[in-house]
């Protein structure tokens, strides 16, 4: 059983920032070998890819609407994922999920394709909220 558990929401002003962070526990799961990402979801809306980055860290894909203001990044050693958030703006409010996939070495192009949700990821945690008043 592979658990996730994020931490690092709150409530900031717009134009401020926030860290994320993911720690993945389990079954002798490394991320390293496996894409993981974050996504968001917000009140009344669906589920949407934020970031996602592939198995040792050789890819990253990030949703339009964050490129330039967000970056995923990982610490293998202590199996941890993040996501720092600058430029906050009140449309990122949302409850963020930290997500990890079962398939081990999977491509680049597969894990882009979980950020767009064309695949699902296997492992989820329950959220961390993010609040941005304007």
């Amino acid at each position: 059983q592979v658990h996730l558990v994020e931490s690092g929401g709150g409530s900031v002003q717009a134009g401020g920032s926030l860290r994320l962070s993911c720690t993945i526990s389990g079954s002798g799961y490394n991320m390293r070998d496996y894409c993981v990402g974050w996504f968001r979801q917000a009140p009344g809306k669906e589920r949407e890819g934020v970031a996602t980055i592939s198995k040792g860290a050789s890819s990253t894909y990030y949703a339009d609407s964050v490129k330039g203001r967000f970056t995923i990044s990982q610490d293998h050693a202590n199996n941890t994922l993040w996501l720092q958030m600058h430029n906050l703006k009140p449309e990122d409010t949302a409850m963020y999920y930290c997500a990890a996939d079962s398939a081990r070495y999977g491509t680049s192009t597969y894990c882009y394709n979980l950020l767009t949700r064309r695949y699902d990821f296997t492992y989820w945690g329950q959220g961390t909220q993010v609040t941005v008043s304007s």
